[in-house]
């Protein structure tokens, strides 16, 4: 049987910024939230065992090398996949998964492949406006091949802009 090598290598870059002015222009700013795990599971659609791709970096940037663990995709396969973001540096972990819900409409996720990686990616969420967010997509694996698979989380890109709801 193929199998559909997925190398994983995950980056979850989320910037968050939170201001309010009032009448003498005075800047609130929350800090950056800390994400400290991102798992996606990779549900088959035909039925089967999902695969489960993990990134862990418990305490953060620096220190310790975070662990990244990956799976096999079946080749010529078609997967669901959902993300979900946690804190786990706090006790219990704080699911940033349902902030990222409350304001889709200032999220996305972005998606990539190198290495020659034989996988795409569509939606299969919308913000209010009818956006993608990322949150769940279709992943869909062609011939058996190797490489890297990178999702990006960014707070408040331009989805209006040409070619990002593709």
């Amino acid at each position: 049987m193929n199998q559909y090598k997925l190398f994983f290598l995950l980056f979850a870059v989320m910037s968050f910024s939170f201001m309010a002015c009032d009448d003498d222009d005075v800047v609130i700013e929350d800090g950056e939230e800390l994400i400290t795990t991102v798992t996606v599971t990779l549900t088959p659609q035909a039925g089967g065992s999902a695969v489960v791709l993990n990134f862990s970096d418990i305490d953060g940037d620096g220190g310790m090398d975070p662990v990244i663990d990956g799976g096999t995709l079946a080749a010529n396969t078609t997967y669901n996949a959902a993300i979900v973001l946690l804190n786990e540096s706090e006790t219990p972990a704080e699911n940033i998964t349902e902030e990222i819900e409350e304001e889709d409409e200032e999220h996305q996720f972005f998606f990539a492949t190198t290495g020659g990686l034989d996988l795409t990616v569509a939606y299969a969420d919308a913000d209010a406006d009818g956006n993608p967010i990322g949150l769940a997509t279709t992943v869909t694996t062609g011939a058996a091949s190797t490489g890297e698979f990178t999702v990006i989380l960014r707070h408040e890109p331009m989805k209006d802009a040409q070619g990002v709801k593709d």
